[in-house]
């Protein structure tokens, strides 16, 4: 069944017109706050009337926000919710009665990522897709690879979906998959898209149990467990949509987490009554400190002219 499209006093003819989805999510809400900010008419696609609730409270200015309900396994409700819009910001969140990841929710995860890349080709308004993908989609190699020609990590690698199996590192191989499936309709349709692969995203509601965490002891030896602030994840998707010259996949954070000291400020967040059940590699010595191996130089470059003009 389509989903019921909500008008908050304005229309959405502008052709600055984008589509948010998930809007729901600490990432998608934030977005569509930065996007109304900068003028955007914001097509925000959510999943429950839970969360629209929480957008009415928290957006001030609506004439130029329209909600809709989605569902990414939905092709139709996609389609909807992306008329007359020039860019979509995708991002997928699990169901909130499937907050865990497994097999079930990579295949779903999949179908989803096909839908949408779809449905933007058969949208002829759609110039630009921001797919948000992660950074857990290029760290995971097998050790006993020797194909690799760098021991670092940068936009050309991809995690290795056996060694994700293997491991059963399923946020890993969603998002691996699910970036690939993108990636491949984008090219055979047409559609122009940039992908940005987001560190652990340091959100109010994060706790141990986020899929991400999973084979964190493994990152931070390996030199490259990152963490990403949400303000300048949000300016960096708004970033590579603005800009014109981004293609292709951008690493996205702004901090590595390669101390014992850094693993304590996380734990405290993470694990705030009980620091002592993180990994012991990554508590033991004081000054121990692990070269990072992984390069956010590519969005960094792209961003310095972005960041200028927010201080203007």
């Amino acid at each position: 069944m389509a989903p019921a499209a909500v008008d908050f006093d304005g229309s959405s003819s502008s052709s600055k017109t984008v589509c948010v989805m998930d809007a729901g999510g600490s990432l998608g809400s934030a977005l569509v706050h930065r996007l109304l900010q900068r003028g955007y008419f914001v097509h925000a696609a959510i999943n429950s009337h839970v969360e629209m609730q929480s957008m009415e409270r928290t957006i001030v200015d609506k004439k130029k926000l329209r909600v809709f309900y989605t569902d990414p396994l939905d092709y139709h409700s996609i389609v909807e919710a992306l008329e007359g819009c020039c860019g979509l910001f995708y991002s997928f969140e699990p169901p909130s009665d499937q907050p865990s990841y497994d097999e079930l929710m990579t295949e779903m995860e999949v179908r989803a990522a096909h839908n949408v890349l779809e449905a933007c080709a058969q949208t002829d308004t759609i110039d630009k897709v921001v797919f948000t993908s992660s950074a857990t989609a290029l760290i995971w190699r097998d050790p006993t690879d020797s194909s690799s020609s760098s021991p670092d990590f940068d936009e050309r690698n991809w995690s290795n979906v056996n060694f994700c199996k293997k491991f059963k590192l399923w946020h890993g191989l969603s998002k691996t998959l699910a970036e690939k499936t993108a990636w491949a309709l984008a090219m055979d349709r047409g559609v122009s898209m940039v992908s940005i692969n987001a560190g652990l995203l340091l959100s109010p509601d994060l706790t141990i149990t986020h899929p991400y965490l999973k084979g964190a002891a493994e990152m931070y030896k390996d030199g490259i467990f990152v963490t990403v602030d949400l303000k300048f994840l949000v300016d960096s998707h708004i970033c590579v949509f603005e800009e014109s010259s981004a293609y292709g996949r951008y690493l996205c954070f702004n901090h590595v987490i390669n101390s014992n000291e850094d693993a304590m400020k996380l734990a405290q967040i993470l694990l705030p009554s009980d620091v002592s059940s993180l990994p012991p590699s990554m508590m033991v010595g004081e000054s121990m400190m692990v070269s990072q191996r992984i390069s956010n130089k590519k969005i960094n470059k792209l961003m310095v002219d972005f960041e200028s003009e927010c201080h203007i």
